[in-house]
């Protein structure tokens, strides 16, 4: 019904995380250490983490110069992904895969190597040819080894299933994470995989090189959700695991029960190991013995330089009631200190309240870049979906009138990605410190901050604090390298005709700005 669709806008807000500092770290600790309250807490080497810019960098990372990548993955292929293409190139990354399995084959006679895929059901069945069509052939060749998952949202059943024609199917809610694993290395981004992300859809992307408890993390979580998805099936069917409550016929509370279970179970798993990790890296007994020394370290041949970068995984899965990465971003905005700088990016600026209520009554200066009407993704689509900018538009519009009213035009400046030939797809932020011409953290990942990726689907990003400065400069690039494609936001700007929004979009929006 329209009250269980509207039920999102009406729920109770998340709790904000107390951010007291940790009892046991070191004097001197980054002070985003209380993070690890709700998530694990990975330490690592700034040397491990590589910022990548655009989407041709993006391809030749996953290509690998003719897919060595992929071909050097010995143990295991990981993606994650709202959907696969089916253009050339995404079939050159399928025919990697296959020649990396069979090339598994012939080395060992039986493959060490796994491939595991977790795409959504809707997204990923539309179309006769889609991304089920594309991996029924890597299925049938190589059954044992390879994973294909299709996570149907538990909303979308019954009346609604039969009545919600095809692509509008899609607003009720997605499997939207996008991370991309081979062996040890960890690629996180907003990205999907398709043509348009390896070409002219900028978005953002990190490198994780050389992580293997991030990369056994990400493989943990993609096969939780990938246990309540629906397993593809060689010949184009779908089926799921044997004694797994279904999506869409199943009891939903028993089936979103288990789902939680699942993933709350490989979140809490991974945070005991590092809490554990951690205690013995740098505190040792309580009698002042320590269980884990330079001279162990040194004897195992295991020695890792000394981490000034942490990765937190933020989670957040409303329909499971998973609201880490809501959490956490809230308390990052709360507790922005008067001086600091946020900037944030979406591909679509339509900002939960909670967010929009952080933005405008605390002490933090925003820059928040947004996609123009031309470079926004629905830009000339089809049909009902052809009036999306033109929704954007006026919920900026809505937006940009508060912050005048507030008279904080100065501390709130919103500026508009413009690139001709190009669409925008990019999201996260970047924290300066007050004080500070370098950013200490960035969230990246798959949100958007809207009411979508709070509400209905599957998210995931990475918080990445570092107190490197050769990382922070990497960091800063990537910020000023998307900026500077961007126009600051005016009154004069919805002067423009292009900025035009005729009256049934204004009327509608209201209703609809939840699925998009």
């Amino acid at each position: 019904s329209s009250w269980l669709l509207l039920a999102p806008l009406l729920s109770s807000p998340a709790p904000v995380i107390t951010a007291a500092p940790c009892a046991l770290c070191p004097e001197g600790a980054h002070r985003f250490q209380w993070i690890s309250n709700v998530v694990p807490e990975f330490g690592i080497s700034s040397s491990h983490v590589k910022v990548l810019s655009s989407p041709a960098e993006f391809y030749e990372l996953l290509k690998a110069s003719s897919c060595a990548q992929i071909k050097t993955a010995k143990q295991r292929v990981v993606m994650a992904s709202l959907y696969l293409g089916t253009g050339l190139l995404e079939q050159e990354l399928v025919d990697c895969l296959e020649a990396a399995l069979e090339e598994s084959l012939r080395a060992k006679g039986s493959s060490a190597l796994r491939v595991s895929i977790l795409l959504d059901f809707t997204r990923g069945s539309r179309g006769r040819r889609n991304s089920r069509t594309m991996l029924t052939p890597l299925l049938q060749r190589f059954p044992r080894q390879v994973r294909v998952s299709l996570f149907h949202t538990p909303n979308l059943r019954g009346l609604l299933r039969l009545l919600i024609p095809e692509r509008f199917n899609e607003t009720i809610g997605l499997q939207h994470i996008k991370v991309y694993l081979f062996d040890d290395n960890v690629i996180l981004s907003g990205a999907n995989l398709s043509d348009l992300y390896f070409t002219n859809r900028q978005d953002r992307y990190v490198l994780l090189q050389d992580s293997p408890e991030i990369a056994d993390f990400f493989t943990e979580l993609v096969d939780a959700i990938g246990d309540v998805s629906l397993q593809l099936q060689q010949d184009d069917t779908v089926q799921m695991m044997e004694g797994m409550v279904h999506p869409y016929r199943g009891d939903k509370a028993a089936y979103c029960e288990i789902a939680n279970q699942k993933v709350m179970g490989v979140i809490n798993a991974a945070r005991a190991r590092q809490q554990l990790l951690h205690a013995k890296t740098f505190h040792g007994s309580q009698e002042g013995s320590p269980v884990f020394n330079q001279q162990d370290s040194q004897a195992s041949g295991d020695q890792k330089p000394e981490p000034d970068t942490w990765i937190y995984p933020l989670i957040q899965m409303k329909p499971f009631g998973i609201q880490i990465d809501e959490m956490v971003t809230e308390t990052l905005l709360t507790e922005a200190e008067r001086g600091a700088r946020i900037y944030l990016t979406t591909g679509y600026f339509n900002l939960t309240q909670a967010y929009m209520d952080l933005i405008l009554g605390t002490r933090a200066q925003y820059r928040i870049l947004l996609a123009s009407p031309e470079v926004n993704g629905f830009f000339g689509a089809k049909g009902v979906a052809g009036a999306i900018p033109a929704a954007y538009v006026y919920i900026e519009h809505q937006f940009y009138s508060e912050v005048c009213c507030l008279h904080q035009q100065e501390r709130v400046q919103l500026q508009e990605y413009s690139r001709p030939g190009w669409t925008f797809h990019a999201k996260g932020l970047w924290l300066y410190l007050a004080g500070s011409s370098l950013p200490c953290l960035t969230l990246i990942g798959s949100p958007n901050f809207g009411y979508r990726s709070v509400h209905r689907d599957l998210e995931a990003q990475v918080a990445i604090v570092t107190e490197n400065k050769a990382l922070q400069q990497q960091l800063h690039q990537e910020q000023e390298q998307l900026y500077l494609c961007s126009g600051i936001v005016t009154s004069s700007t919805f002067e423009q005709p292009n900025r035009y929004v005729k009256l049934w979009v204004k009327l509608v929006t209201p209703l609809i700005k939840n699925f998009f």
